[in-house]
């Protein structure tokens, strides 16, 4: 029977597509998408603008600006400063306080003029098989981190039931969903708002004979998972009929 004839019938098979939501945990390697992004920007910046360049025997194309590779710098330092310093709750409302109070007072000291002349005078230079080799060596890691090793360590949530799957050596794991709270800790501003554009990490209390507390990192689009999860959890393993809660694969 087929997937569409299934849904119409009200088979196990349509209930079990409609009524699953899988969580993916991801490592910070998620956060990594401005390095490649950026850098194969600036490599079709490169080669469309940039000027053959002798050196030695051999020639690059560098793109004439210097501005190209302190933007790749400073893009390069602030993913890794801002997936490795963690801000959550008080401390990024203390953050973003300080940021403001800094902005505010170097303009009245007249700084920021002598800081922008300072970045002005900085210089740095890539070539275009730079800014190609480095961005697709990153893009290859990024994917299949991503894609790959994230997804083979994963959590099924369905009515009545969690199950953690583990792909390789771990088998399933079921639980329960009796007495069983799913939130999303409080967010952090770097990882989860500028870099992850909506993600979060998801805390899962289980209860029962077993009770632990499961941390699930960096799980994307968390805000629309976690509803449609809060409504499984709350639903018996029989109360599946007239229900569409459709499970995101990231």
């Amino acid at each position: 029977m087929s997937t569409a004839q299934a849904e119409k019938t009200g088979s196990p098979l349509a209930l079990e597509t409609e009524n699953e939501v899988r969580i993916y945990a991801h490592t910070s390697l998620i956060y990594w998408w401005p390095v490649w992004a950026v850098g194969y920007l600036l490599a079709m910046l490169t080669w469309a603008q940039g000027e053959p360049t002798k050196f030695a025997d051999f020639e690059v194309l560098i793109h004439p600006s210097k501005n190209l590779g302190v933007i790749y710098t400073m893009t390069f330092f602030l993913v890794i400063l801002m997936t490795n310093v963690s801000l959550r709750g008080y401390a990024s409302a203390t953050f973003v306080a300080v940021l403001v109070s800094l902005t505010f007072a170097f303009a009245w000291f007249g700084w920021w003029g002598d800081i922008f002349h300072a970045f002005n005078n900085l210089a740095i230079f890539m070539n275009f098989g730079f800014y190609l080799f480095f961005s697709t060596a990153v893009f290859l890691v990024w994917a299949a981190n991503t894609f790959i090793f994230d997804r083979l360590d994963y959590w099924k949530f369905r009515p009545g039931q969690v199950v953690h799957v583990r792909v390789f050596g771990g088998g399933e794991e079921t639980f329960d969903t009796h007495g069983m709270s799913v939130q999303k800790l409080q967010d952090d501003i770097f990882r989860h708002w500028v870099l992850g554009l909506g993600s979060g990490d998801m805390l899962i209390a289980i209860t029962g004979a077993k009770k632990e507390e499961v941390v699930v990192p960096n799980v994307m689009f968390i805000e629309s998972k976690l509803r449609k999860i809060q409504r499984l959890v709350a639903m018996k393993p029989d109360q599946t009929q007239n229900t569409t809660v459709l499970g995101d694969p990231s």
